[in-house]
C-alpha cells in the first residue's frame, strides 16, 4: 500500500482528500506547513507528497529539497502557467489545479506512483521539466491538429486516431463553438480517403424546402426553378467524407433519404426515378440528444442506431482546464500575426479571467473575445476589459442574509466524505465572517463570478460584515 503524505493547511480540503485517497487504498499522513511535516515526519520515507503551493511559512515547493527520489505533486489555486511552470523548474513531478475533480486527483497520483523514481533530487528538474512545460502552451496533436491536453482531449484523441481508419460511421456530440468540425477534420485527415474531398454541410443553415435538393441533387424541372440538373452534396462527396453538422435540424423526408444513402450506398436525385451508387464516409454532429428525440418521434430511430456505431463526445470548454489558456494563446499568436502585430500578451487579471470565464459561447466565443481584443488594444498587454468578458461582481450584486436567516458561526472540521461542493459549502461558511469575497475566491482558486454562482446554487448568500468589503 503506497503511503503518502499531504501538506495542506486548509483542515477542510485536507481531511477531505485524505478520505478520498484512503478510500482507495492508500496509506495518508497529514500535515499542516512544510515545517510540521519536517518535524513528524522522515519525508524521503514516502511513496508520494502531495503539498498545497501557498502553506504558512514554506512554500511546498520548499518539501522538494527534502524529498529526495520521492515525487511532490504540487496543488495550487492559481490555476496559471506561470505556477505550474515555476514549480516543475524546481523539481516537481506535476502540479494538479484546486478545486480539483476527485477522478482528476486520483488519476495524477496513480500516473505519479506508476512512473519510474528519480535517480537523484535534481536530475529532471534542469531538463525534463522544463521540456514538458514548455509545451504546455501549444499542446497541438500534430496528426490531429487540435490543441489540447486535458484528460477528456487525450482520450478523444486516442478515439479519433483509432476511428479514423475505418469507413465506420461517426456521430459527434458536442455543444455549439467546441469545435466539432475540427474533429470530423481530423477524422477525414487521418483516414484512406484524406485526398478524397471533405464536403461540410451544416443542416441547420439550409431552408428546409431546399435541404433535400441541396444533399441529394435534381432534375432540370423537378420544381419550380429548377432549370437544371444539379448534382447534391452526398454525390459531391463521392470516395471522400460527408460531414452533417447539427443534423438533429434534418427534415424527417430528408433523413428517410439518408437513411438509404447509409443502408444501400446510393442516392436518387429529387424528380428522378433512377438510383445510382456512392461511396461516401459519414460523420455526423450535433448538440441534441438525438435519443431523446427519436422517442418524441422527432428523429427516426433506425437512422439515429445507424448514425451512432461510433460516438465521439467533446467536452465544453469550461471543463478542458490549462487548455484554455493554451487556445487562447495560440488564438493571440494567430491574430497578431494576421495584423503584424509583435510581443502582445494577456496581463495576469486577463489570464485569470479567461481560466475562470464559464464560456457558454465556447472556443468559438473564445476566439472572438481574443480577436476583439487584439484588435482594440493600444500596447502590449491585453486587460480583462478588452475581452469583454469581465468576471469581476460588486459587492452590492450578492444578496446578504437576514438577521433571521443568519446561522451561528461554527467550526466545520468535517466528519462525512466530502465532495468537492461539500468542502467549498464548509469552507465558504466557516471563513467568510473574516475573509471579503476576493480573498475567499483566490483561496479557493476561483473567479468572484463563480464564487457567487456557488453561492446561488448551493443557497448560501453573502453575510454583510464590517471586513466583508472588498
Amino acid at each position: 500500500m503506497a503511503h503518502i503524505l499531504v501538506v495542506e493547511d486548509e483542515t477542510i480540503i485536507r481531511s477531505a482528500l485524505r478520505r478520498l485517497l484512503e478510500r482507495n487504498q492508500y496509506q495518508v499522513s497529514e500535515a499542516g506547513s512544510v515545517q510540521e511535516a519536517q518535524e513528524r515526519y522522515d519525508i524521503s520515507s514516502f511513496d508520494l507528497v502531495v503539498s498545497d503551493l501557498r502553506l504558512p511559512g514554506a512554500p511546498g515547493t520548499e518539501l522538494i529539497k527534502h524529498a529526495g527520489t520521492v515525487p511532490v505533486l504540487i496543488m495550487t489555486s492559481y490555476a496559471s502557467l506561470r505556477s505550474a511552470v515555476d514549480s516543475m523548474k524546481l523539481g516537481a513531478v506535476d502540479y494538479i489545479a484546486k478545486p480539483f475533480d476527485h477522478d482528476e486527483m486520483l488519476q495524477a497520483v496513480a500516473s505519479t506512483l506508476a512512473a519510474p523514481r528519480r535517480s537523484a533530487a535534481n536530475d529532471t528538474a534542469e531538463d525534463e521539466p522544463e521540456a514538458r512545460t514548455s509545451e504546455a502552451p501549444s499542446q497541438v496533436a500534430d496528426d490531429i491538429g487540435i490543441i489540447g491536453n486535458c484528460k477528456a482531449m487525450t482520450e478523444l484523441f486516442g478515439k479519433i486516431r483509432k476511428v479514423a481508419p475505418t469507413d465506420s460511421t461517426v456521430l459527434i456530440h458536442g455543444e455549439s463553438g467546441t469545435g466539432k468540425e475540427l474533429v470530423a477534420r481530423a477524422l477525414h485527415n487521418l483516414s484512406k480517403r484524406a485526398k478524397a474531398p471533405l464536403i461540410s454541410v451544416n443542416c441547420a443553415a439550409i431552408p428546409e424546402t431546399l435541404i433535400e435538393s441541396e444533399l441529394f441533387g435534381h432534375e432540370k424541372g423537378a420544381f419550380t426553378g429548377a432549370n437544371a440538373a444539379r448534382t447534391g452534396l452526398v454525390e459531391a462527396a463521392d470516395g471522400g467524407t460527408l460531414f452533417l453538422d447539427e443534423i438533429g435540424e434534418l427534415p424527417l423526408e430528408a433523413q428517410a433519404r439518408l437513411l438509404r444513402v447509409l443502408q444501400e450506398g446510393e442516392i436518387r436525385r429529387v424528380g428522378s426515378v433512377q438510383s445510382h451508387k456512392v461511396n461516401v464516409r459519414l460523420i455526423a454532429a450535433t448538440h441534441r440528444d438525438l435519443k431523446s428525440l427519436a422517442k418524441q418521434g422527432q428523429f427516426r430511430e433506425d437512422l439515429y442506431y445507424r448514425l451512432n456505431v461510433i460516438e465521439l463526445r467533446l467536452p465544453p470548454l469550461r471543463e478542458r482546464g490549462s487548455d484554455i489558456i493554451a487556445i487562447a494563446r495560440a488564438f493571440l499568436q494567430r491574430q497578431s500575426q494576421q495584423m503584424s502585430l509583435d510581443n502582445i500578451s494577456f496581463n495576469a487579471d486577463a489570464e485569470q479571467a479567461i481560466e475562470h470565464y464559464s464560456w457558454p459561447g465556447n472556443v468559438r466565443e473564445l476566439e472572438n473575445a481574443v480577436e476583439r481584443a487584439v484588435i482594440l488594444c493600444d500596447g502590449k498587454e491585453i486587460s480583462t476589459e478588452l475581452l469583454g468578458i469581465d468576471i469581476d461582481l460588486d459587492d452590492d450584486d450578492t444578496p446578504s442574509l437576514s438577521s433571521a436567516e443568519k446561522k451561528p458561526s461554527r467550526s466545520l472540521e468535517p466528519t462525512e466524505d466530502l465532495s468537492l461542493e461539500d468542502y467549498f459549502q464548509h469552507f465558504v461558511l466557516e471563513h467568510q465572517e473574516h475573509m471579503t469575497e476576493t480573498e475567499l475566491a483566490r483561496k479557493l482558486g476561483i473567479s468572484r463570478k463563480c464564487l457567487w454562482e456557488r453561492r446561488q446554487r448551493l443557497g448560501i448568500p453573502r453575510k454583510k460584515s464590517s471586513t466583508s468589503n472588498a
